[in-house]
């Protein structure tokens, strides 16, 4: 039986075996010293038995699992990641792989994957890499030697570089990559429907009455700024002419820059597609600052359903993309992947929602 005392100020724990006592203090800063054989004693089964429950086994009893669950709690214990790592041969680490300026999709799907390892009993290290580095591959073997991970999810742009899942699997390590479109070296995805998403937008201002449309881009090498631009430009009844294409880099500053220029023109355009929320809220200050009523002069949209999306005001039409949801299901399936290497994860397609805002409504 575990029972607390206080002696001399300081709280100790008091496991009382067999007639004799063992004595750990506890409290004020110190540890409780409560071990794997003290959670084994009290739920009456074998320290392999709290193993497996703690590596979340298929092989124990419902009833086993939920009595041993309960002496954890009850008694406080939490294993160390060292331990754990020593009886499963694991590290329980898993890394994510990012070069994203953007925070606020980074600050969502960084949610959902610290969340899932944290139901799971694992933790993650971050690798920043460089997009254009002409060694990428080579520096995320290097990062996975040096920690040991047990897996990595990549994030966009870098998941679209086929080279850092071949290598991978070369080292037998398992990945999930997020992106909007499909790279057959991963032996898992989420996929984006991007392109079928900004379709469905540029159908919707087109049925709104719009007919100058202009489109700010994202950087041309990024796949995902390929899908989009081609999904929207599909939508629309006549080419789109060119001084209605803007430049853009996910960036605000190119937000700016292209919503000044496209505000200009003698025409300027009455609706704008900004390739992300970003650029659109850049495209709403610019407005805002020229006199420009949006939606009323010019109708506003974006692209990743951010958090910046209904923090502006007027708040953005947007195409949401469920990023913590992502998360969540991505850290899920390269969990499955590490706990049955031989188990099939199929690429995921992911549906994108239109989520209408007031920044858009008729032509004036």
């Amino acid at each position: 039986m575990l029972t607390l005392a206080t002696l001399s100020g300081s709280r100790y724990a008091i496991w009382w075996e067999t007639g004799s006592a063992r004595v750990v203090q506890s409290g004020f800063g110190a540890a409780l010293s409560v071990t794997i054989d003290d959670v084994a004693e009290a739920a009456g089964v074998s320290i392999r038995t709290v193993s497996r429950v703690l590596n979340n086994a298929s092989n124990v009893g419902e009833e086993t699992r939920k009595t041993v669950l309960e002496i954890i709690a009850r008694l406080g214990y939490s294993p160390s990641i060292r331990a754990r790592a020593l009886a499963s041969g694991r590290s329980f680490l898993i890394a994510v792989v990012q070069d994203d300026p953007n925070a606020h999709v980074i600050s969502a799907l960084q949610r959902g994957i610290v969340e899932t390892c944290s139901r799971h009993g694992y933790e993650l290290v971050v690798h920043p890499v460089r997009f254009g580095d002409p060694e990428i591959a080579a520096d995320v073997e290097s990062f996975v030697r040096r920690s040991r991970v047990d897996g990595l999810i990549v994030l966009p742009p870098t998941s679209e570089i086929a080279a850092i899942p071949a290598r991978l699997t070369e080292l037998g390590v398992p990945s999930v990559g997020i992106s909007s479109v499909s790279v057959p070296e991963y032996p898992c995805m989420l996929v984006s429907d991007d392109r079928g998403a900004t379709f469905e937008l540029g159908r919707r201002l087109v049925a709104l009455g719009h007919r100058r449309i202009a489109l700010i881009e994202g950087p041309s090498h990024f796949r995902s700024a390929q899908e989009r631009k081609a999904g929207f430009l599909r939508a629309l009844p006549e080419p789109l002419p060119d001084h209605y294409l803007r430049k853009g880099d996910y960036g605000f500053d190119s937000g700016l820059a292209a919503a000044e220029a496209l505000l200009s023109l003698d025409q300027p355009p009455t609706a704008i597609f900004a390739c992300n929320d970003i650029m659109a809220a850049a495209v709403i200050k610019v407005a805002r600052e020229r006199g420009v009523d949006v939606p009323g002069q010019l109708s506003v949209a974006g692209f990743d359903g951010s958090d910046i999306a209904s923090m502006i005001t007027p708040a953005l039409t947007t195409i949401r993309r469920p990023l913590t949801e992502m998360a969540v299901m991505a850290t899920e399936k390269l969990l499955a992947m590490i706990g049955d290497p031989a188990g099939a994860q199929p690429h995921q397609p992911i549906a994108l929602s239109l989520i209408p805002g007031p920044s858009v409504g008729p032509p004036p």
